[in-house]
């Protein structure tokens, strides 16, 4: 715990100016950001004498370690700043919105030369119309079955769109009318895209129009005596109607309005937003955060206005924003909202009438969200707390051990070995932290010797990166990066726990002894019994079996393992998939497939004379004659075995590359580990 009077700034050197500041801890990560409008005012409020500060600022300021800052121009451009550091550096002291789920949209691709109608979660594209959000996908889904009546907008996916283009026949929805069907040039792009404008006109909000029309449509074809048409035209009006009242209208006027509620206790808060458009509700969403300091409802809703529309612009931004507490100063950030817009924006307090009767609306669901949230985490808090205790009891450690790193060994009967690093902070996965390795020390297999190599490589990057930011240097900080960031390997973690029993225990003790670091603690979970191994002791700790902590390093282990797992298979596919030819330079996949679809297989091209390689169409006698090259200077691949009676195929696979069993690829996260 740190002293804040060791890193409090000299008199006269903060500014009296508007900023944006930074506390970072002992490892240089950036704790907090925060803003102000004099930073010499602000930061004095940091440190003052201890007992009067709020528990969480207490903590904060005791974790930091240093504090710096810039000056900016006006009160704007520190909002500005601060929204960016925040997403930049994820502090752990900031107020931080968690999404309660990821809500589906009803999008609309403009930026495609046939726009399509779907639906979608996740970060917004450029180029996109998205109306919502909405509570579940099922909602958009009856909403576009009623709408493709009467603007018959594309809604398939490309694959199925290239297909029927390419084989001239539309699919079931062109059939029965609720597509126009521009793949096989039933109606131009310009009259598609005309269709995908008015589509996204009527979800904006601007109804009366089309029903106008259509109505009169109707009554010109009941005067022509064309039934059909007008009944037809009928049940368009019908649909449409329909759909309009799934959302009912809370706002006589057509406004065009968020709001926003929040329901707080002291250690939590829960945030609601309401999105109005056209005076009739199409949005909804939450987010609860903890409250990491001592801060204001209009602080909150300061907060939640940055992550709301820190990436939006335009339309994206209402014109009037309701809220149930004005930020303090308000107008430095309705002047940046009005900037995000192009045009004005109006953020206020709802006084009475249909607005302030909405509010209440939308007070309440923060109240019963914020409940709801309480009664989910309850449990989970105090079981991962429980979990980290029993560990820290079991392992006799002085304290629970908030970041546990496991490290796991993989390999194919000593072939493409490679090690995984997964991480746990406060017992929950931390993803982003996620490392893998490749044995680089020597080849075979030796999982003991193995996990010594990948324990020394990571602390000593760690250790290096600890001299390198100066915490060596009596105290002085001499960090040279130009974002102030830390590496990768930066952060140490209070426990390692090893996949295996007593022999990887003690290569990973060694690894550490070698390199002086003392202050890491190292244990094993062996599969076979569950035993929890620790150096230098011939007996295992034996957790009970209903033990929290027991589960905690299960999973961690388990994780580890699977990470590990997954980059083998990996590794052990590309290698599968190679081929001789892939070293013949400028042979691109189009020629290596003609090449083997005119053979049938590798064998068979090897064989061949160069005159015969330049019967396949695009290979010239050069590049003939290189093939042979490569083919002659490559060793032959060893023969196929049928598995199941022994014989060895005399042919090689005709499919390039692919000699090798089916091969699982990684799960979608396993992009998160880099490969060191």
């Amino acid at each position: 715990m740190a002293d804040p009077s060791s890193y409090r700034p000299k008199p006269g050197q903060i500014p009296d100016s508007p900023g944006v500041y930074r506390f970072r801890d002992e490892h240089r990560r950036v704790i907090y950001v925060g803003k102000a409008k004099s930073l010499r005012q602000r930061l004095a409020n940091y440190f003052q004498d201890l007992a009067g500060l709020h528990p969480r600022t207490r903590t904060m300021v005791t974790t930091a370690a240093s504090v710096e800052w810039t000056v900016v121009s006006t009160e704007v451009e520190a909002l500005q700043l601060e929204y960016s550091w925040i997403k930049e550096f994820d502090p752990r002291f900031n107020v931080k919105y968690r999404d309660d789920k990821s809500y589906p949209y009803l999008a609309v691709t403009m930026n495609e030369e046939f726009p399509r109608v779907q639906v979608m979660r996740g970060h917004k594209r450029k180029g996109v119309r998205y109306f919502g959000p909405y509570g579940h996908a099922w909602a958009i889904r009856d909403t576009v079955d009623l709408l493709l009546r009467v603007f018959p907008v594309r809604t398939c996916s490309a694959g199925v769109f290239k297909n029927a283009a390419r084989t001239g026949r539309p699919c079931l929805l062109g059939y029965i009318g609720k597509c126009s069907a521009p793949c096989v040039e039933r109606v131009s792009a310009e009259e598609h895209r005309e269709l995908a404008e008015e589509f996204c006109d009527f979800m904006a909000g601007r109804t009366g129009t089309y029903l106008r029309r259509l109505e009169k449509q109707m009554t010109q074809a009941a005067e022509e005596m064309e039934y059909e048409r007008a009944a037809r035209l009928r049940d368009d009006i019908e649909a449409l109607k329909k759909a309009m009242e799934k959302n009912a209208v809370v706002l006589a006027d057509a406004t065009d309005a968020d709001l926003i509620a929040v329901a707080e206790d002291e250690l939590e808060a829960a945030v609601q937003i309401f999105h109005v458009r056209g005076g009739r509700v199409r949005g909804q969403r939450g987010w609860v955060t903890d409250k990491v300091e001592e801060i204001t409802t209009g602080a909150l809703v300061e907060h939640a206005l940055q992550q709301l529309y820190g990436e939006e612009t335009g339309d994206s931004v209402p014109k009037e924003v309701l809220v149930p507490a004005l930020p303090d100063p308000v107008e430095p950030v309705q002047e940046w909202l009005t900037e995000r817009r192009g045009s004005a924006v109006s953020l206020r307090i709802p006084q009475r009438g249909d607005k302030k009767a909405l509010m209440d609306t939308v007070e309440r669901n923060a109240q019963q969200a914020l409940v709801l949230h309480k009664t989910k985490r309850a449990s989970d808090l105090t079981t991962r707390s429980r979990a980290l205790e029993e560990i820290a009891e079991a392992l006799d450690l002085d304290s629970a051990p908030l970041r546990i790193e496991c490290y796991d060994i993989s390999h194919l009967q000593g072939d493409d070995v490679v090690a995984s690093m997964v991480v746990f902070e406060d017992g929950l996965q931390r993803k982003s932290e996620y490392r893998r390795f490749q044995i680089k020390g020597f080849e075979g297999q030796d999982d003991v010797r193995s996990m010594h190599e990948v324990i020394n490589r990571r602390f000593r990057r760690y250790l290096a990166e600890k001299e390198k930011t100066g915490e060596w240097a009596d105290g002085e900080n001499t960090l040279t990066e130009e974002d102030g960031r830390p590496k990768k390997f930066a952060y140490p973690p209070q426990l390692v726990v090893v996949d295996g029993g007593q022999p990887q225990v003690a290569a990973a003790k060694k690894a550490l002894d070698e390199l002086g670091v003392d202050d890491v603690a190292v244990c094993g979970l062996a599969k076979r019994l569950e035993e929890v191994w620790l150096p230098d002791e011939d007996d295992p700790v034996v957790l009970p079996r209903t033990s929290e902590g027991l589960y905690l390093l299960q999973r961690v282990r388990d994780e580890a393992h699977r990470f590990a797992i997954t980059y083998q298979r990996t590794k052990r596919a590309k290698r599968f998939r190679s081929s001789p030819l892939d070293d013949v330079p400028g042979l691109g996949d189009t020629r290596k497939q003609a090449l083997l679809k005119h053979f049938g297989s590798l064998k068979k091209l090897r064989s061949a004379t160069i005159d015969q390689i330049c019967e396949v169409p695009g290979i010239g006698r050069k590049t003939a004659e290189t093939i042979a090259v490569a083919l002659a200077q490559a060793a032959p691949a060893a023969p196929a075995v049928n598995t199941a009676t022994g014989e060895i195929m005399e042919e090689e696979p005709s499919t390039m590359g692919s000699s090798g069993p089916p091969v699982a690829t990684g799960a979608p996260d396993e992009r998160r580990g880099q490969e060191t």
